[in-house]
């Protein structure tokens, strides 16, 4: 796959148009170069994956207004917004008067107020401008006891790129912006995170946990316990540090962001969650090469489609057993048609301290490998790692496509695809309802997921998101990168959502979680009813608020001995995020 990145990149770019401003004069480009403003030379950040534009994009799409969208490959650049936007904005304009159209002109307005300011200018994009892009502050209060275990027990946060949380009042306060001139950019989102200290685990229940995992509890070396970053164990230290969530820079060559530094992903369609890739953990330092714009190449698109590819490859850190290994992440999707798109991914861990080198080499061997590993290569120094596969799909459903879309993600763990060994693959379909007849500003959203498949090899959570030689998975510093449902879990999550404008809204949402017994000794259950209100004060500020309740019962906690009936605990979360949007930009 790498060798076809390489030669797609000099491929012809998909024709998109340009921005769409009603008001810019129509002569803006003539005292300019006409090599000055073409698209390839000119760079544009990314928008992070918990930014509001993107419901409020993937709505338009399911309201049928724009087609051009890779919903399964976030994030987007600002520029391929404002392109997407060009789409929409011309479909409003023919489309007859409605409820629906009324909803997508609101949505429209909103996402042109935000992304628009940035592409104005002689080229119609981000050339020799700095923005503050937000400053904001969060203040969460927690009552109860959290879980904060997406490799065992669970998670009360969740999607919140790993950030500290504790009973009590947590904070998190930062800010984000870019510079951008010509074909590079650099952004940088960073922010001050404070936590209480906790009683975290105790010993019995983190040496259970241990051996579930087959990670030794005491280190040899010292006659401690490890110091594992997936197992809280207690107790755990109050925490008032600074953090960078993203920070790197980019160039933009033929339609490509090549970057290098800290930076957002989510590989999927869902919206609670994707099967590869999300901001559930820390994110990953790396090197990325993202086709940001549709590629169309003749003949071979007659078939398939517009489609775009992403490859990024960067270390993990918190693991030990073995200690620092890699990853690399391919993603491929496709757009055969207005209302179809289906993407493959493959994600690979490989190497670390005392196990396999990090070389080209083992590299190489790790990108090429795709046959099974017999076990006397698989604990050698020529191990190629622990592969994973996922296939996604999302699909406007015919007669009804501005209404339903149906939707799908898969991963398994030492297959190609999950379509070759759905009985083995873990799932999140999902399907969503663009708007309620007769109540058009209400959206209805369901998503079940499953990593239990009903295979041998899954018994004991070894299989989904762990692996023999690399124990702690699909981790980044003890969380998850993948799906929040953790290893041989069922659940789901449903949101009920009422539109207040394009970018406002009251929602109301569920989430459930249990994990196999054959897993976690007496399993783990968790129920939470959630509820957020997002409103802005004018057009820079926005108050963003979320409260949860949420019942968890499990009877290995906290001893690491089962007890029945479990003990039920009570969380609850109340979150206040204050953030404002500067209006004001520093060119140069």
């Amino acid at each position: 796959m790498l060798a076809g990145i390489l030669l797609l990149a000099v491929g012809p770019a998909f024709a998109a148009p340009g921005p769409r401003h009603k008001q810019q004069p129509a002569d803006d480009n003539s005292s300019r170069p006409v090599s000055a403003c073409e698209p390839s030379l000119l760079d544009s950040p990314f928008i992070p994956v918990d930014s509001w534009v993107y419901p409020a994009m993937l709505r338009l799409y399911s309201l049928g207004f724009v087609d051009n969208v890779f919903l399964g490959m976030r994030p987007w650049t600002r520029a391929s917004v404002s392109h997407m936007l060009e789409q929409a904005g011309a479909r409003i304009d023919d489309a007859d008067a409605g409820p629906a159209t009324d909803e997508a002109q609101a949505i429209y307005e909103a996402l042109s107020e935000e992304i628009n300011p940035d592409m104005e200018g002689p080229c119609g994009s981000l050339q020799g401008k700095t923005r503050v892009e937000s400053i904001y502050t969060v203040m969460r209060g927690i009552s109860g006891t959290p879980l904060r275990d997406s490799f065992h027990l669970g998670q009360t946060i969740i999607n919140d790129y790993g950030r500290p949380y504790a009973g009590g009042l947590n904070n998190y306060s930062g800010a984000s912006g870019y510079a951008s001139s010509g074909r590079f950019t650099l952004y940088v989102r960073g922010e001050f995170q404070g936590s209480p200290s906790a009683t975290g685990y105790s010993t019995g229940l983190a040496q259970t946990l241990s051996t579930i995992d087959t990670i030794p509890f005491l280190n040899p070396a010292t006659g401690r316990p490890y110091n594992q970053a997936t197992i809280p164990l207690g107790p755990i230290a109050s925490v008032a540090d600074f953090r960078i969530i993203e920070a790197y820079a980019s160039t933009h060559v033929l339609n490509h962001e090549i970057s290098f530094g800290k930076q957002d992903d989510w590989l999927g369609p869902g919206l609670g969650a994707g099967m590869a890739y999300s901001n559930n953990a820390e994110n990953v330092y790396s090197f990325r090469i993202d086709r940001i714009e549709p590629l169309h190449i003749p003949l071979l698109s007659y078939l398939t489609g517009p489609f775009r590819y992403d490859f990024l490859v960067g270390s993990l850190k918190g693991h030990v057993a073995p200690n620092a290994p890699w990853m690399h992440v391919e993603k491929i999707s496709f757009r055969p048609t207005e209302n179809l798109e289906f993407g493959f991914e493959r994600t690979v861990i490989w190497g670390g301290k005392g196990h396999v080198p990090i070389t080209l080499h083992s590299f190489l061997k790790s990108f090429f490998s795709f046959s099974g590993v017999p076990a006397s290569e698989k604990f050698s120094r020529n191990d190629p790692g622990a592969r994973f596969g996922a296939f996604d799909f999302s699909y406007r459903l015919p007669f009804v496509r501005n209404w339903l879309t149906l939707y799908s993600d898969g991963e398994v763990h030492d297959d190609v695809s999950p379509i070759d060994a759905p009985r083995r693959a873990s799932w999140r379909p999902g399907i969503y309802l663009s708007h309620v007849p007769g109540v058009p500003k209400l959206d209805l959203r369901v998503e079940a997921v499953t990593t239990d498949p009903p295979v041998s090899t899954s018994n004991g959570g070894h299989f989904m998101y762990w692996e023999v030689v690399q124990k702690q998975g699909y981790t980044n510093k003890g969380m998850l990168l993948g799906d929040w449902i953790g290893r041989e879990a069922k659940g789901g999550q449903g949101w009920i959502t009422y539109h207040l404008s394009g970018n406002e809204w009251i929602q109301a949402g569920v989430r459930n979680q249990k994990i196999a017994k054959d897993f976690i000794p007496g399993g783990t259950t968790l129920n939470d009813v959630n509820f957020q209100v997002v409103k802005r004060v004018g057009r820079d500020f926005e108050i963003n608020g979320n409260f949860a309740l949420e019942h968890w019962k499990a009877p290995i906690y906290p001893t690491g001995t089962p007890v029945y009936p479990a003990p039920q605990n009570t969380v609850t979360t109340t979150t206040i995020q204050l953030t404002w949007f500067p209006s004001r930009k520093v060119s140069f």
